[in-house]
C-alpha cells in the first residue's frame, strides 16, 4: 500500500488495527494463555469490549497487584523494624512524608517551614499540590500510624487513577496500534514502583501531551507539558527533541504554539508560590543541585570505589555535560536519519539518555520510561528484556538498603552485588536505546513503520515534507530503472520530489 505525502490515505474504510499476535512472536507466544491469536475471521470492534477499555482495565488490575505487594508494609514494616520494609521490598515514600513534611500537623507547603533538617517540601509545585489535597482527604482522627496509613491509601487511589489516565493515553497515540498499550498495563516494574512515590501524576500529563500531539493540538500540547514540567522536572526535556523534528519538518508554528502554552502553563502554576514563597518554592531546585551522588548511578559505583569521590559540584557539571553530548547526538540523528524519526522514539532517547546521566536513580524512575518506551519501540521481548533488567534493580537497591540498615546482621545484598544491580539497569536501558536508534538508521526494522504507518504520535509531523536534512539523507541513491515494488516513502523534500 502507498501512501500519500500529507500522511492521509485514499481508501474510504480506515484501516485495520495491527494485531501484535501476527507480527510478534512473543506476543503470539503469550497470547496462548487465553486462548491464541487472533483468528483470520474474527469479528473486530463489535463489542463492549474495545482495545482501550480493556488496556485500562488490564492496568488497573496490575497496579491493583502491585498494590497487594506493599501488603507487608502496610501491616507493619513501614513502622516497625528499621529494615524490615527493605527485606519485603515495600517500600514507599509516602506514608514517611506524611509526617516528615508537615502533612499531619496541617503546615501548608512552600509556605510554612518544616522542623528538621529540610526546611521546606522538596518537590515541585503541582505535586506539592496534589499531596497536599490527598491530605486533605486523609482522615485525622487515630494514630499517627492509622493516618498515615489512610494517607497512603488515598494517594494510592488517586495515582491509580493517573495510572488508568496513562494506559488510555498510550493506547489511543497509535490509533493502529491499540494493543501496544498492553507494553504498559501488564510491565511489572510499573506496578512495582507506582506507588513509591508521586512521579505517577507527571507521567499522566506528560502522557496526555502526547496524545494529544498526535492528534495535532499544539497549543494543548504545551499547556498539558507545562502541567507536567510543574509536577516533575523531566517532561521538559521533550521540548528539545520536538524543537529538532519541527526544524527538520519545518513546523515552526506549531512549535512555537507548544512552546508558549508549556511557558504560561508552568508560570499560572509556579508564579504564585515563586511570587509569595520564593525560598519554599526554591527548594526543589537547590536540593536538586545540593544533592550528594545517590542511589542507582554511575557515579555513584566510580565514588564508592574511589579513596578520593568526585565532590558534588564536579559531578553536577560532569553530569550535566554529559547530558549535553547526549542532545546533540539525538539532534546530529534527527537531522541525518534517512527518514525523520518518530517523536517517541526520540523522546524515549532524551529521557533515557537523562536518566542514564543523572547522579541518582530513585527506582520509580522507571515510570517516566514506560510509556515511551510502548510507543518507542512496541516489542515484546525487547520490552520485557529491558523490564527484567529494571525489576533486578528495583530488589537490588531494596537488598541493598536491608543489608545496609541492618547492623552486624547484614542481610542482604553486600555493595558489589549492588553494584551489579546498577549495572543490570544501566546495560537495560543501554539495550533499548540502542534497539530504538537502530530503527531509526534502518526504518524498515521499525515495527511501526513495517505495519505501514509513519509517524502516528508526530501529529503535524505524521507524513509531513521534510524542508531541512543533512549528511546522506538530503541526497538519497537513484535507482537506474524504475523501482515497482510498493513503497512507504513519507519525509522526502519537495527538490527531491515523491514517487507517489
Amino acid at each position: 500500500m502507498c501512501a500519500m505525502p500529507s500522511g492521509k490515505t485514499t481508501s474510504v474504510h480506515e484501516p485495520d488495527p495491527v494485531r501484535p499476535t501476527e507480527e510478534d512472536r512473543v506476543a503470539a507466544a503469550g497470547s496462548e494463555l487465553i486462548g491464541g491469536p487472533i483468528g483470520r475471521r474474527a469479528l473486530l470492534g463489535r463489542s463492549w469490549w474495545t482495545p482501550v477499555r480493556v488496556i485500562a482495565l488490564v492496568a488497573i488490575g496490575v497496579f491493583a497487584l502491585g498494590l497487594v505487594q506493599k501488603a507487608p508494609c502496610y501491616n507493619g514494616a513501614w513502622f516497625f523494624g528499621a529494615s524490615s520494609q527493605y527485606t519485603h521490598a515495600c517500600y514507599s515514600d509516602i506514608p514517611h512524608l506524611y509526617q516528615g513534611r508537615g502533612f499531619a500537623d496541617g503546615l501548608v507547603p512552600y509556605f510554612d517551614r518544616l522542623p528538621g533538617d529540610m526546611e521546606y517540601l522538596e518537590y515541585p509545585v503541582l505535586t506539592g499540590v496534589f499531596m497536599e489535597v490527598a491530605a486533605w482527604l486523609t482522615p485525622g482522627s487515630g494514630s499517627i500510624q492509622d493516618q498515615e496509613q489512610w494517607y497512603w491509601m488515598v494517594n494510592a487511589g488517586m495515582l491509580m487513577a493517573c495510572a488508568a489516565v496513562i494506559a488510555v493515553c498510550v493506547t489511543r497515540t497509535h490509533a493502529r496500534r491499540p494493543w501496544d498499550g498492553l507494553l504498559l498495563a501488564l510491565a511489572p516494574a510499573f506496578a512495582l514502583t507506582a506507588t513509591i512515590n508521586w512521579d505517577l501524576l507527571a507521567v499522566a500529563l506528560t502522557a496526555a501531551a502526547m496524545l494529544m500531539w498526535s492528534r495535532g493540538r499544539a497549543l494543548a500540547f504545551g499547556v498539558l507539558l507545562g502541567l507536567a514540567t510543574a509536577a516533575k522536572l523531566y517532561p521538559v526535556l521533550l521540548l528539545g527533541p520536538l524543537l529538532v523534528l519541527c526544524w527538520r519538518a519545518g513546523r515552526w508554528r506549531q512549535y512555537g504554539m507548544a512552546l508558549a502554552g508549556a511557558a504560561v502553563a508552568w508560570i499560572v502554576v509556579n508564579g504564585p508560590v515563586m511570587l509569595f514563597a520564593f525560598d519554599g518554592w526554591s527548594k526543589f531546585y537547590t536540593f536538586s543541585q545540593e544533592r550528594g551522588v545517590d542511589f542507582g548511578s554511575f557515579w555513584l559505583i566510580l565514588a564508592q570505589n574511589s579513596d578520593d569521590p568526585i565532590a558534588t559540584e564536579t559531578v553536577n557539571t560532569l553530569a550535566t555535560l554529559l547530558m549535553l553530548l547526549c542532545c546533540a547526538g539525538v539532534a546530529a540523528l534527527t537531522l541525518t536519519a534517512p527518514r525523520r524519526p518518530r517523536f517517541a522514539q526520540l523522546a524515549f532517547l532524551i529521557v533515557a539518555a537523562f536518566i542514564l546521566t543523572n547522579k541518582v536513580y530513585s527506582p520509580q524512575y522507571v515510570l517516566w520510561l514506560v510509556p515511551l518506551a510502548a510507543l518507542a519501540r512496541p516489542k515484546w521481548r525487547d520490552f520485557l528484556i529491558w523490564q527484567a533488567c529494571e525489576v533486578a534493580y528495583f530488589l537490588g537497591i531494596w537488598m541493598y538498603l536491608a543489608y545496609t540498615t541492618s547492623g552486624d546482621a547484614h542481610k542482604g545484598l553486600p555493595t558489589d552485588g549492588y553494584h551489579w544491580a546498577i549495572g543490570a539497569h544501566l546495560a537495560g536501558t543501554l539495550f533499548l536505546c540502542v534497539m530504538v536508534v537502530r530503527d531509526i538508521l534502518m526504518p524498515e526494522r521499525d515495527p511501526v513503520r513495517r505495519s505501514g504507518g509513519d509517524d502516528p504520535s508526530g501529529g503535524v509531523l505524521d507524513g509531513a515534507e521534510d524542508v531541512f536534512v543533512l549528511g546522506p539523507a538530503a541526497r538519497p541513491a537513484r535507482h537506474a530503472a524504475p523501482f515497482e515494488a510498493s513503497q512507504v516513502d513519507w519525509g522526502r523534500t519537495e527538490a527531491q520530489g515523491s514517487s507517489l
